[in-house]
């Protein structure tokens, strides 16, 4: 399928990934392309599952707690377990790893007592789950908001600055949601593009309310714009989550370091047997060499590197509140 996209494509992926409501008249301005040439590749993308911007939520705004989950278990057993985590309201990014004998999944949970329940109750219960080892997530260095695409897109920096909406304020506080914001983000964890009319229908809001409740709820630090993506658009064909060992003293400096690697899609330092994390795309395997004895190699303190190559994935990103 990799033919079937062309630099248009890609470039305007890029255009989404930094400002995923911009209209299509001022995408179309800096691609030079009518607004019907954008709107019909949009169209096209996204029908074909190539490309969907959703409204992303960040739980940790709302006080849950995120954790890395790695499930071992018999190779018969794996993917049905993996697709009951899967249809689980507080899993993302579920995978097969590991040759298939290890799950790795994101779990949010709301307090402590969840916290007990899953890791210490409900998974070493499951039949022909042999051990879970868990990581709860301290600090995120690269990802939710910031996407891949920004590394991997090929729009120059003046057309990146044409695009990039005006940044917006920060608004600590505690984030509180009714029934119409969870309406709100069901429907842009669906279509972050969704018009103001249609979020208005969902809500029972008018599109004034609605629009000043998006960009409450983006001041507040909870709802962000992503952008899912076919990675073989961009020459991605494999993705691999690494584990490592880091000397504390080092610890945020040897992060920012891998957060700017161009392979990097996700990074974070967590407590567990390991203190950080990483997905890593490449194109392939021998990519994946290079990259794990060049810049892996040279990050700092680093005293051990487990690598997970991801054989498939049964759940992405979920926007739940």
């Amino acid at each position: 399928m990799e033919s079937d996209y062309d630099e248009l494509d890609r470039r305007l992926v890029h255009a989404l990934q930094i400002d995923g409501r911009a209209p299509f008249s001022a995408i179309a301005g800096v691609l030079g392309v009518s607004d019907r040439t954008v709107a019909r590749r949009y169209a096209r993308l996204r029908s074909a599952g190539a490309v969907r911007v959703l409204g992303g939520v960040d739980p940790t705004a709302l006080g849950a707690t995120l954790w890395f989950l790695r499930v071992r278990c018999a190779p018969a057993a794996s993917l049905p377990v993996a697709e009951a985590l899967a249809g689980r309201p507080d899993t993302s990014w579920v995978n097969l790893s590991s040759g298939g004998t290890e799950i790795t999944c994101v779990v949010r949970t709301e307090s402590d007592a969840d916290s007990e329940t899953l890791l210490l109750a409900k998974l070493p219960r499951t039949p022909r789950v042999e051990g879970v080892t868990a990581h709860s997530v301290l600090h995120t260095f690269y990802g939710g908001p910031d996407n891949l695409v920004g590394k991997l897109g090929s729009l120059d920096a003046e057309a990146v600055e044409r695009l990039r909406p005006p940044p917006m304020p920060y608004r600590p506080g505690p984030v509180r949601l009714d029934d119409g914001d969870r309406r709100l983000l069901a429907v842009l964890a669906t279509d972050g593009r969704a018009g103001f009319e249609e979020l208005a229908v969902a809500t029972g809001w008018s599109p004034t309310t609605v629009r000043r409740r998006m960009t409450e709820l983006r001041e507040q630090g909870l709802l962000y714009l992503d952008i899912d993506v076919d990675w073989r658009m961009f020459g991605v064909n494999t993705r691999t989550l690494l584990w490592l060992s880091v000397a504390p003293a080092h610890l945020a400096e040897a992060g920012q370091a891998l957060a700017g690697h161009p392979e990097i899609a996700f990074a974070a330092a967590t407590t567990g047997p390991t203190n950080l994390c990483a997905s890593v795309v490449c194109a392939d395997q021998r990519e994946l060499y290079r990259y794990l004895t060049t810049r892996v190699a040279a990050l700092p303190a680093v005293t051990h590197v487990e690598t997970a190559p991801v054989i498939r994935t049964v759940k992405k990103a979920a926007a739940r509140t």
